[in-house]
Parts: C-alpha cells; structure tokens; sequence
C-alpha cells in the first residue's frame, strides 16, 4: 500500500509518498505559485506511483463539510489567486483516489497525536499550534479531529494584552487582539523593524509573546483539557518555550492539575516540520479503512 501527503503551504507545497508504517519513500516540494500551476505539478508527481489514498493538509481558510457546494475549496484566504480555488475537485479529478483533506495545523497535530502513540505515550488528546508568519491551532480530541460545522481558527482567539503592548496595533487585518496578530513572524518587523530571526531571546519582546502564547495553552487547558499541548513553527524554539511555561504557571495559578510542564507544553517530537506530512499518511490510511 502506497499512501500520499501533500503539506500545503503558502510558500511551498511539500508532496510525499509513504507506507503503511508512514515511513517516507520518496519527497518533492515546490513553491506555491499559482493554483493552476502548483496543482499541476502536484498531479505529475503522484501520476508516477499507484497511491492508494492522498491526506491533504492545507493553508486556509478551507471548507470542510463534506454536505456543502464548496467542499474542498481553499475560500477566503489572503493569498493572492488562490481565493475560491477548487483543491480536492481539481486533484480528484485526475488522480481518482481517495482524499482526505484538513488544514495544515490539523495535519500536523493529527501526525504528533499519532507519534506519540507510536512511542507508547498513554495520551488520548493533543494540541498544536504553528507559529510562523500566520497562527494556526488544530486539535485532537478522543483520537478524533475537532470540528464540525468547519475547522477550528484558533490563531483568531482574543488575549489580553500585556502592560508594555498596549500601543501595538497588531497585524491581524481582522483583530487587533488576537493570537495572531500579536505573536505571528510579522509582529517582530512591525514592533522592531527588524526579522523575528535577528532578534535576541534576551529582548523584552519575547517576554511580550510568552504572555500572550501563555493565554492560548491556558484556553487550550481550560476548554479543552488536552494531554499535551504542542507548539511548532518559525517562532517557536525550546527556549522561547521556558518562558511560555513561566507564564502559563502564573496564570494557571494551580486552578487544575496539569502534567509536568516540561512534558505538557512542548515542542514537536517530529523533527524538521514533519509533523503534517505524517499526520496525512495516517489520515489516508484511516480513510482507507473506514
């Protein structure tokens, strides 16, 4: 059995081809152009194996109601061309296989869920947040994936601020206050006119944007009462995560009882962002079996 991956990003779509025991057998990525070109070049790289079933995890917003007119389109997205595009219906079309199609985060949080039951981890739900030049959240609850009337936005949640920040407008074009309008990549350039990368972790900023990521794993916590809460992408680094564990603590105040925060809020156990490229093999797999 031959199952496929397509990570699909903004920036770049990573397609991959795996076994049954999601191991990777062969890999190719390109950048996001437009629709028609990208897909096309998706279709001419799965056209060489007999895949058996295709997880797709991808930028957004998507439409995921399986009842609805646009199932399997990306909508409303800001990026340029590719508002209203027809993914699934273009892919199935010519490839005639079995789709599973998710967002990029509920990809990558389906893949650590699956990781972590592979290394004989006793969890039965998991949260994942990517933050990157965007900020995305998906979960795993009871083995499954949450949503239902369509998929989480859980980047668009709305924080508190913190004392120093209150000036700051944020980069959100929809809300000045929320997730991803104050802790997203950009926010670095708009606050310091200067890359998140240059940056030091000893800048008061990233004190800044543990508060704030903080309030996420806490509204994660107290909503949902995840296993273990993972936090992956660009901004994301194992010492920005000893703040956020800092933050979280104070603000938890000992309210319930949580893991070991070293083992509760953590970063991907799958190295080099593939998280989603897994998570889709096994979301694939699961599609062929129901």
């Amino acid at each position: 059995m031959l199952l496929g991956s397509i990570e699909a990003g903004g920036t770049k779509f990573v397609c991959a081809v795996g076994n049954e025991d999601y191991q990777i057998k062969d890999q190719v990525q390109f950048p996001t152009t437009t629709p028609a070109e990208t897909l096309q070049k998706t279709v001419d790289y799965f056209q060489k194996f007999e895949i058996d079933a295709i997880g797709i995890a991808s930028f957004g917003p998507i439409e995921i109601r399986q009842n609805s007119p646009k199932y399997g389109y990306i909508t409303k997205t800001p990026k340029p061309g590719w508002q209203d595009t027809d993914f699934v219906g273009y892919l199935k079309k010519q490839l005639q296989v079995p789709m599973f199609f998710t967002t990029d985060v509920n990809g990558s949080a389906y893949g650590e869920y699956q990781m972590s039951l592979l290394s004989n981890e006793k969890i039965n739900s998991l949260v994942y947040y990517t933050i990157g030049t965007g900020v995305g959240g998906g979960a795993i609850i009871n083995g499954q994936l949450l949503g239902s009337a369509g998929h989480p936005e859980m980047g668009h949640v709305l924080l508190k601020r913190h004392p120093a920040d209150e000036d700051f407008p944020g980069v959100c074009p929809f809300h000045q206050d929320c997730l991803e309008g104050l802790v997203a990549g950009p926010t670095f350039d708009a606050r310091l006119n200067t890359p998140g990368k240059d940056v030091p972790l000893t800048d008061p900023v990233w004190d800044i944007l543990s508060y704030y990521v903080a309030q996420a794993a806490l509204q994660s916590t107290l909503i949902l009462r995840p296993d273990k809460i993972v936090f992956g992408g660009g901004v994301t680094s194992e010492e920005f995560l000893v703040k956020v564990r800092r933050d979280f603590a104070q603000l938890l105040n000992d309210y319930v009882e949580v893991p070991a925060l070293d083992h509760y809020i953590v970063m991907p156990a799958i190295q080099n962002n593939g998280s989603a490229t897994i998570g889709d093999f096994a979301l694939a797999d699961q599609l062929l079996r129901s």
